[in-house]
């Protein structure tokens, strides 16, 4: 009976990862590890010159991006939107769908990509949301301004928000730091191991499925420094630091 007893105390207790979960869920302004919100929109397809209409359902049961971007006809956003195109061919081979959104309409849409020389073979859906609901959905409303903030959701096939970034307008985000997290989490998602800092295809997971005890307070153990950051990404930010503080 005590055996049994403790058995039924052992599998009430939580994890710390569970108890985690249950607070960010009911936190505001932070969506992950909460689901997608429902949304419906009219949107226009790149791909066919159409509108058509999308929603939540479409991609349910999918790895997915929404992103937000200000408005059409700017300067920084159809840069992010032409980078994130570039990339298509990379996300589909991931099975990743891509929905972009902006608080302007699918007839702003269709001319921003009709007339931008960047958008020039755009493949991409670009949802209308003039009344700003789906943006403030996601929590990246301006409120003032009727503009976006440059939100990025990624989302699990489980409709679950696993990566969530936000930017002021003046700077543009990383398609390719993206893509190394969208790799990470599905190795997450698909093995349920763990991901250390910067960790890229062939590097060093963290076991999970044994016991934690020995990993704790020993992670250097198991991975090292050079495992996190090598002589390339080292390469890499000394010239960016250097090629900025020469301008």
């Amino acid at each position: 009976m005590a055996c049994e007893k403790d058995t039924k105390e052992l599998k009430q207790t939580k994890t710390k990862e569970e108890k985690m979960e249950e607070v960010v869920k009911t936190q505001e302004g932070v969506l992950v590890l909460k689901n997608m919100p429902e949304f419906k929109a009219a949107a226009y397809d790149a791909a066919t010159g159409h509108y058509t209409e999308v929603s939540s359902e479409d991609y349910k049961g999918k790895w997915t991006v929404i992103c937000f971007y200000p408005a059409d006809f700017t300067f920084v956003c159809p840069t992010e939107i032409a980078a994130m195109n570039a990339a298509l061919p990379f996300l589909k081979e991931l099975g990743v769908e891509v929905l972009a959104v902006s608080t302007d309409t699918k007839y702003s849409h269709k001319r921003f990509v009709e007339t931008e020389p960047l958008l020039k073979d755009l493949k991409l859906k670009i949802a209308e949301d003039p009344t700003g609901e789906i943006t403030r959905k996601f929590g990246v409303m301006i409120e003032g301004a009727g503009l976006a903030l440059r939100g990025r959701f990624l989302i699990n096939p489980d409709g679950q928000i696993v990566a969530q970034e936000v930017q002021a307008p003046p700077v543009g985000r990383s398609i390719k730091e993206f893509i190394r997290q969208i790799i990470a989490h599905q190795h997450a998602y698909k093995t349920g191991e763990v991901c250390p800092a910067n960790w890229k295809p062939g590097k060093k997971t963290l076991p999970v499925n044994t016991d934690i005890e020995p990993m704790t307070g020993n992670v250097g153990k198991y991975v090292t420094l050079e495992d996190l950051i090598d002589e390339n990404d080292v390469k890499e930010m000394k010239e960016m630091v250097e090629k900025f503080k020469s301008m």
